[in-house]
């Protein structure tokens, strides 16, 4: 059998994408490559508004990924395009605007099933009200709310790299609707 798998795509959503879901991205593409799923997984981020687009990274999330050396230069905040629903196959919500603006604009119930809270895969948060599994904007504030951003992140990490594992299993991920190509062998 032959198949032409692409891989299993995940997108953080923030609202400028300056801040929470770049950071999300970044540390999420480290932690997924640090357990041998990055050439099975992209990650990817965008913002809910174009307020930020064509804009980098904000200086003060920059400094906090830099301390665990990510790299966060070549970032360029973008806005959510519609397509994104069908082409993403884990949309993760930094906090309950975003959860909530993603399900309203999903074209569809498939769509829809697709957006989940990034710390809902945080163990101590997965079974708590959607309103306590938010990241707060840390861009009103000082490099300590970056810091308390970096450590929500975090803590959901290992359970999206669980979830991760258990979707895309040991023989690799295929698209619910793509069709695998066989080719005869005789």
């Amino acid at each position: 059998m032959n198949s032409s798998s692409s891989p299993y795509r995940i997108i953080a959503v923030c609202t400028g994408n300056i801040c929470r879901s770049p950071m999300a991205e970044l540390m999420l593409a480290a932690a997924l490559e640090a357990e041998g799923l990055g050439a099975t997984v992209a990650v990817d981020s965008a913002g809910t508004t174009g307020y930020e687009a064509g804009r980098p990274i904000d200086p003060r999330a920059a400094r906090r990924l830099a301390a665990t050396q990510l790299t966060s230069d070549r970032h360029i905040a973008r806005e959510w395009q519609a397509g994104w629903f069908r082409e993403r196959d884990l949309i993760l919500a930094l906090d309950v605007d975003h959860y909530a603006w993603l399900r309203e604009y999903a074209p569809d119930q498939e769509a829809m099933d697709k957006v989940r809270m990034l710390r809902s895969f945080d163990p101590a948060l997965a079974r708590k009200d959607l309103l306590d599994q938010g990241i707060e904007d840390p861009w009103y504030g000082g490099q300590a709310d970056f810091d308390a951003v970096w450590h929500q992140i975090h803590a959901a990490l290992p359970g999206i790299i669980e979830h991760v594992r258990s979707v895309v299993g040991n023989d690799g991920w295929h698209r619910p609707h793509e069709h695998q190509q066989v080719r005869s062998i005789s």
